[in-house]
């Protein structure tokens, strides 16, 4: 797709064919207080997680964790697929939407952190094991949340994003994006949180439709590759299209909730501290694997990197004992790009799996 000084997508097209309809201001959004620690004030503070509790009489659950820039509404494809047979947890992550977040930002939300908003999550909701669905960043906590709470999390979905385990050295952002120079952006986003955030604040429905975009309706070849700053690939495009895989309504309810916070706490996932303080606590745990079952939906056309590849760079199979991979094609947002084909690796994987077994028992099934 060529980029012009003006591209406009009529709304009318901007969703994707033959979906269940899905509307988020259905849904009634709840919340929890959870323990956080701010690591630069030193001291334990009260975060809010807000959720989705959707067929709390299931006795199936899954917990779904977005990425970044997404929310919880971003899963409704899957909820309106699974929504008669699990109950279905979907949270804000803390800094998103109407979560909030320890006012450090740079070391206060390390993935173990946000293992902990997903157990607060399940315990006041009253559910003692779930398997964890996972996009993007998402993905990386439900390895996390597996890998720390196997009595917890007896199964895990990570979509787009392979296990990104933590047995070889540090990495930092630069080094990540001299191999890979689509992620330069975290370069920025690392070395000058406080500047992108402002430049994401500055218009937000532009800065979310210059990242949610598909195979079809791709940004600019440039787009990620600056150091410097994350929008200027789209100088010269007076109106970025609407995002592809939403109705206007879907959008206009990302912005709204978006808006809550605006990006300020958002960038938890890129900045140095948090990536070290998760990789250091892993390294000290000195345990990499995690043997419950995990699915692994990597999309084959994503602008960012080539996961399938990355997957077998990392030899992060040989961490994951019980690991199916499945391939689908789209960018980065597979599960909202052919929802159904997403859906459909999903149920054929969930029904390989032992519902019934206790926390306990699952436990002592993946030791022997």
């Amino acid at each position: 797709m060529h980029w012009s000084t003006c591209l406009v997508i009529p709304l009318s097209l901007s969703f994707v064919a033959g979906a269940v309809a899905f509307d988020a201001r259905a849904y009634t959004i709840q919340s929890t207080s959870c323990k956080a620690v701010d690591r630069v004030l030193d001291e334990e503070v009260n975060i809010t997680i807000d959720y989705v509790d959707v067929n709390p009489t299931a006795e199936k659950s899954i917990i779904m964790v977005h990425g970044w820039p997404s929310l919880w509404s971003s899963w409704g494809y899957q909820i309106e697929e699974f929504k008669d047979e699990y109950r279905m947890i979907a949270i804000d992550v803390r800094g998103f939407g109407g979560s909030t977040h320890p006012v450090d930002v740079q070391s206060s939300s390390t993935l173990a952190d946000i293992t902990g908003d997903l157990t607060c999550v399940l315990e006041h909701v009253g559910i003692q094991s779930a398997i964890c669905l996972g996009h993007d960043w998402g993905a990386e906590v439900c390895y996390e949340a597996a890998r720390r709470r196997p009595d917890i999390f007896y199964a895990l979905v990570g979509v787009t994003v392979p296990y990104l385990h933590a047995a070889g050295p540090f990495a930092d952002s630069a080094q990540l994006a001299a191999v890979m120079p689509k992620l330069a952006y975290q370069v920025f986003f690392e070395s000058h949180t406080t500047e992108a955030v402002a430049e994401l604040n500055k218009d937000i429905r532009r800065s979310l439709r210059a990242t949610l975009r598909t195979v079809n309706s791709t940004p600019p070849d440039s787009f990620l590759t600056s150091t410097n700053n994350y929008l200027s690939a789209y100088g010269n495009v007076t109106e970025i299209p609407p995002i592809p895989f939403f109705t206007s309504s879907d959008e206009n309810y990302f912005v709204e909730r978006f808006s809550i916070q605006r990006f300020d706490h958002t960038l938890i996932f890129y900045t140095r501290g948090n990536r070290y303080g998760a990789w250091q606590s892993t390294q000290v745990q000195g345990n990499y694997t995690i043997p419950q079952p995990v699915l692994s939906v990597l999309p084959l056309n994503d602008p960012v990197a080539d996961w399938v590849f990355a997957a077998k760079y990392l030899k992060s199979a040989e961490f994951l004992p019980q690991l199916t991979t499945k391939t689908m094609e789209g960018a980065h947002w597979p599960h909202l790009e052919h929802p159904q084909v997403f859906n459909d690796l999903l149920r054929a994987w969930l029904e390989t799996l032992d519902h019934s077994l206790t926390p306990a028992q699952r436990v002592l099934s993946d030791e022997l």
